[in-house]
């Protein structure tokens, strides 16, 4: 098998365990969403900068943690300004005058 195919092959092969892990997301919080789309995706990102760089492995790893502390910070973010908005639509509701019929 030539070094193209084998590549092909090994791409085809991560994409649809990825595929398989994000379609299993049912059941999970948004913060284990975003935990996992993140590890998930800096893996993926991490590998292939790697194998350019000459270790795949090493280089999913670091992707791996990056993308975990990016997917938990992009959640701790969402959270806070859900948070907000929630804060400030109860306030609203609690200011607004009685309506005249």
């Amino acid at each position: 098998m030539s070094a193209a195919r084998s590549g092909s092959t090994g791409l085809a092969i991560v994409a649809v365990a990825c595929w398989g892990l994000l379609s299993g997301c049912a059941d999970m919080s948004p913060t284990q969403q975003r935990a996992l789309t993140g590890t998930v995706g800096g893996a993926g990102v991490g590998a292939v900068l790697g194998a350019i760089g000459g270790n795949a492995g090493l280089g999913a790893v670091a992707g791996a943690g990056a993308g975990l502390a990016g997917g938990l910070i992009f959640d701790s973010v969402r959270r806070s300004q859900q948070d907000a908005y929630q804060q400030g639509y109860a306030s609203g509701r609690r200011r607004q005058p009685p309506q005249q019929f």
